[in-house]
């Protein structure tokens, strides 16, 4: 039988002391502020902490490998449908959510010490589908095949025909069922502004399915709209290998790039000149000298120096210098 002794000041021992008949013996303050407790079995005893059951048994921290791959495992295939209900295309939905998911693994340290990693990955695929550059992809030019079942197409119709900002907000209120403060954050919105465009996504899909006026039977419709398509994500183990692939790429590329502004400059500086050498002026035409004149009719003293010149020999110094009499 195990007893408990009360301390000196009517205090019982902490719950789960156990002390033999007459051995107990109270601590001070200090002391049992500098002695350790035991985690899980509230004491002090190392052989009671080892023979205490569901010590050793704590589960391990996961590998940031292990915690991408199991929120991947939870969020991959919901959020495919649901990404699908916003672009209308399957293609792009598995793409959108690969591309999040890669974003993810880039900045795993980041995503793992978020509030709600599965909404900062929604976001981002969010953003990837209804990116308005995919309109000039030729593959995503061409329309993809409308569901089998008439009703899913007129919805998936009347889905499509929202402004983005509008269907996007439609899909996480009545699709996904987030309230409305949580759906103003993930669209970057007011509040009034969310409730605006909820109203006014409501009455689009209503004026055209009045079957779908109350919010009940819209939220029902659109997860069976969801879950007929056969949409499947890829193992996370790919989606990881892609992503550094991807990271590995436009890190070799920047550097590359960066070699090349380097060079250019060094090429630059070497072949450039180092003083300042004046630009030649531009040719321009000499005014004001006078026409060279047409030689005229020699004169009398003309005609008798070159005869002179003519009969003189052909050396001596009145060749150079003729004295004229």
């Amino acid at each position: 039988m195990v007893t408990t002794k009360q301390n000196p000041a009517g205090q019982p021992p902490p719950p789960g002391e156990r002390r033999r008949p007459g051995r107990f013996r109270p601590l001070t303050a200090a002391q049992r502020k500098s002695r350790r407790v035991g985690p899980d079995t509230g004491t002090d005893d190392p052989e009671q902490r080892a023979a205490a059951p569901g010590t050793g048994d704590r589960p391990r921290p996961l590998t940031p490998d292990q915690a991408f791959d199991a929120l991947y495992a939870f969020c991959a295939p919901a959020l495919v449908r649901q990404t699908y209900l916003l672009t209308g295309r399957r293609e792009l939905a598995r793409e959108a959510v690969e591309r999040a998911f890669q974003l993810a693994w880039q900045r795993w340290p980041e995503v793992a010490r978020d509030r709600d990693p599965a909404g900062w990955v929604r976001a981002v695929a969010y953003d990837c589908a209804l990116s308005p550059w995919h309109r000039f992809r030729p593959r995503h030019r061409s329309p993809e095949p409308p569901p089998a079942d008439p009703a899913d197409r007129e919805l998936l119709h009347a889905l499509l025909r929202l402004p983005p900002s509008y269907r996007r907000t439609l899909v996480l209120y009545d699709g996904v069922g987030l309230d409305l403060p949580e759906t103003a954050a993930e669209t970057e919105a007011s509040t009034p502004a969310a409730a605006h465009r909820l109203t006014h996504a409501r009455e689009a899909v209503a004026a055209l399915l009045p079957e779908l006026a109350d919010p009940a039977a819209l939220h029902r419709r659109l997860l069976e709209l969801a879950s007929a398509e056969r949409l499947h994500a890829v193992k996370p183990t790919t989606v990881r290998t892609c992503g550094e692939r991807r990271n590995v790429f436009w890190t070799r590329a920047a550097i590359a790039f960066t070699v090349t502004i380097v060079g250019a400059t060094t090429l630059t500086l070497r072949t450039a000149p180092t003083r300042y050498e004046a630009p030649v002026a531009p040719a321009q035409a000499v005014r004001g000298v006078p026409p060279a004149g047409a030689m005229g009719p020699l004169s009398r003293e003309e005609r008798a120096l070159r005869a002179k010149l003519h009969r003189s020999g052909t050396s001596g110094p009145e060749r150079l210098a003729p004295v004229f009499r």
